[in-house]
């Protein structure tokens, strides 16, 4: 009797199927619209760093682009830092995914290795044509002000380096006393920092910027297994 008074109870407490209904699809068009207006605001901000060729902007300038309200602008975002915080992490899962590709489609793991580091040397320098201001003059602030969600953005890179060292431990490539993970966050980050400053060297009539080659080989001395004599 008391399983029968449960289950009645039960029964009696379910939404109906049809609300169910009505309310998913409610929020599912709600999702879709809220995605629309972001990824408009992301385009305008990224036609403004493109046309600027930097990230001295500001929200208002994004809002008129975009043909949005300021109202709308601040339901999406917290400030101007979000909206560079969301272009760099969508950057940097950009470059992951090809570098994923690219080096993952390498029958040696070693040369998958140096095809990542490459294309991410590269990927991470301010192109006079296709500028990536958010890897040079934005990623150190970033950094600075923001470290866990830096940490956050940068974990989908982090990950192929970690899954490309993984492949070079199996294959006897790596040094035996390197962790894959720990190495690969030492790469990733030595890689990326060396880009920002060769993007800075640039600028300087007398200076020397690094080459992949260069790069390439400082980080290979670092972690790969060196054969016998």
């Amino acid at each position: 009797m008391a399983q029968d008074q449960e289950l009645s109870v039960s029964t009696l407490s379910e939404e109906p199927a049809w609300k169910q209904r009505a309310v998913e699809r409610s929020t599912k068009a709600a999702r879709l619209r809220a995605e629309r207006k972001v990824q408009q605001f992301l385009e305008a901000a990224q036609e403004i760093i493109l046309e600027k060729e930097s990230t001295d902007f500001t929200v208002q300038e994004v809002v008129d682009r975009s043909r949005r309200s300021l109202r709308s602008f601040y339901q999406h975002f917290g400030g101007k830092h979000e909206l560079l915080l969301a272009l760099f992490e969508n950057a940097l899962r950009r470059s992951a995914d090809a570098i994923r590709a690219a080096a993952g489609a390498e029958a040696d793991p070693l040369t998958g290795l140096e095809l990542a580091v490459r294309m991410l040397f590269e990927s991470s320098l301010a192109d006079p044509l296709t500028r990536h201001p958010l890897f040079t003059d934005f990623a150190t602030q970033l950094l600075v002000t923001y470290p866990a969600e830096v940490r956050s953005a940068h974990e989908p890179m982090l990950s192929v380096f970690a899954e490309l060292m993984a492949r070079a431990e199996t294959a006897g490539q790596l040094r035996p006393d390197l962790r894959p993970r720990r190495a690969a966050a030492m790469v990733m980050q030595s890689v990326m920092f060396l880009a920002q400053s060769t993007a800075v060297a640039r600028e300087s009539d007398s200076a020397h910027p690094l080459t992949t080659d260069e790069v390439w080989a400082f980080c290979s001395g670092g972690f790969a297994r060196r054969a016998a004599a």
